[in-house]
Formats: C-alpha cells, structure tokens, sequence
C-alpha cells in the first residue's frame, strides 16, 4: 500500500493528490492513508498535506530504496528482486545466504553502509553510509568453475560503460577488475562462488563504487589511492541512476557473455584497459614480477614479458602500474 501510494504521487508531481482520490484508487480509508504517509515520510520523502488540496510529493530522498530503483529499470531478470540493507557487515555475506536459502538468479542486495566491507585477496574496503553504492547480483551461470573469473571482468566492463555512459567520466580497467580515474582506485568487484567439479551451485558477484566521498572522507590510509565519482567530476551523483545503469549493463554483457562467449567481452574490457601495453609490477601471494603488460588470453589470465624476454602466464595478482 505504501509504495501504491508512492506511485501515486509520483504519477501526479507535481500536481497534488487529495485524500479521496487516493482512497478511491486504493480503496484504503483516510486513517490508514495519514499512516503511509508518516512511514513515507519518515523514509525520507518530503510530502506536502495542504487542505483542501491533498498531498505532494515535493522531495525524493538520497537513498537506495528498492522502489526507487525499479521505477524506470529497464532489465528484464537483473534487479526485479532487491533486498535493502541500511546496514550490514557486507553484502556478500548476506547474498550468499540468501543464495544458500533458494534465492532466484538476477536478486541484488544493496546496502547504504558496509561495515565489514572486503576486497580482492582480503583487503579492507571503506563503505560510509550513503556515499556510495554497495551491491551484490545472485547468479547461476549454466558453466563450468573455471570459466567464473570470467564474469569477474564481464562486471568490470559492465560497470565501466555504466560509469562513462551516466557521468561522462574516462573511467578505465586495471586487471583483472579495479576501475580507476587518474590513476585512483573509484570501483572494486570481488566474486564468490559455490561449485562442485562440473557445476557451479552459485555465484555473488559484489560491486562497491565510490561515488559522493570527498577526499577528505576517506581514512588516511586510502586517499592517496582511492578517488571517487564526486571527486572526479566535481559534482554530485545520483546514485540510483547509477545502480540502475549499472544492472541494465550488467544484464546486457550477461546475456551477451552466455550467448556469444568470452570474446565479445574480453574485446570491451581491452578497449577500457589501463593495464595493458605498459610496463607493470605484479604481486602474487608467494612471487613478484616485473615486465611488460603484452596482453590477456582467452581465459583472462595476464601475459607478462619478463625482462629476459620469456612469457609468463599470470592467473591472479594485484597489479602496480609502473609509471613513467
């Protein structure tokens, strides 16, 4: 009832909506109307009650409310179910419980705060409460383990051209997935899966975008590195146009990526690559190399041109440009 009446006055903004049409269109009485409109209210949305006239919608709050992000999403399976968190440890961890519990393919759990927040190869992530859009897809790709890393840099391209396309910004791939602007890390993605030999049970593919942080926001540790959408561009962002663009990408490389294969995205995530073509240091849990960035192969692994002039295959490791 509450999001009937939302839509409601969104339908009318911004006309206002009197109390009998709300309660002939929703058969609902007066009470029970003055009662939503105090919920609404203390979500957030700025509503206006004039007697005589009825009530409208005068403000939309900054927030990541489900109803917010499906009123004007274009996916077809990605995001039609979204469980909201204002808080939670990470949205991984809740996704793949939800996972565990049956959860259907294409469900999002999105969070205004994560307060365990994690990256690649167990590192911190800040996530401060709505600064940023902190997400995680339930997904049930019909393919084999080994072909998972591949979704993770499907994610990376996804959100890329989500980024470009909503805010103009030059945002660009480090490998395998960080997305960076000047150098800065804005966008981190982390993949967890469930799997047996041959199939994979489920995957959580979490996305944490910094968007609206000034510098000054981020701990000390973190703001030589880190940047976020705001602070590139200067201006603020809506953060549910984000994420809605974000999912429609995802979707459309998702669907791309099971019917064509790898390639298609392995070309887009190239043309987007910081990391390539350059000389790099790479960081592996027992080993380092230093080399030139040739190229990526068809399972995503990095090809590294040691020094002394042999090819080396690199599956995971944490990238430092070397700068020139």
């Amino acid at each position: 009832m509450k999001d009937a009446i939302l839509r409601l006055l969104k339908e009318r903004r911004p006309e206002p909506v009197s109390g009998e049409d709300i309660c002939k269109s929703l058969n609902v009485t007066r009470t029970a109307i003055w009662k939503h409109m105090q919920v609404l209210r203390e979500s957030g949305y700025e509503i206006e009650a004039r007697p005589r006239a009825g009530y409208t919608l005068t403000g939309i709050p900054d927030r990541l409310y489900p109803e917010e992000i499906l009123d004007g999403l274009s996916t077809r399976f990605l995001g039609r179910k979204i469980y909201y968190c204002d808080s939670v440890s990470t949205t991984n961890e809740t996704a793949k419980e939800l996972a565990r519990q049956g959860a259907a393919e294409g469900a999002v759990v999105v969070a205004e705060e994560q307060t365990g927040g994690k990256g690649r190869l167990g590192r911190r992530w800040f996530a401060p409460k709505y600064k940023g859009i902190w997400f995680s897809l339930i997904l049930c790709p019909p393919v084999l383990p080994p072909e998972a890393n591949q979704v993770t840099m499907l994610a990376a391209v996804a959100v890329a051209a989500a980024i470009r396309k909503e805010t103009g910004i030059a945002v660009g791939i480090k490998w395998p997935n960080d997305l960076l602007v000047s150098g800065r890390k804005i966008c981190g993605i982390l993949t967890e899966l469930s799997a047996e030999m041959e199939r994979i049970n489920y995957m959580v593919v979490g996305i944490g975008i910094n968007v609206n942080q000034e510098q000054t926001d981020f701990p000390e540790e973190f703001r030589e590195s880190a940047a976020s959408l705001r602070t590139a561009s200067g201006i603020k962002i809506n953060r549910v146009k984000l994420i809605r663009a974000a999912l429609a990408e995802f979707e459309q490389w998702y669907e791309i990526w099971l019917e064509r294969g790898f390639t298609p995205v392995l070309a887009s995530w190239k043309e987007m690559s910081v990391s390539l073509h350059c000389q790099v240091r790479i960081h592996a849990p027992n080993k380092s190399w230093e080399g030139w960035a040739e190229d990526i192969d068809s399972d995503g692994a990095l090809l590294l041109r040691l020094p002394g002039g042999e090819l080396q295959r690199v599956i995971s490791g944490e990238v430092s440009l070397r700068m020139k």
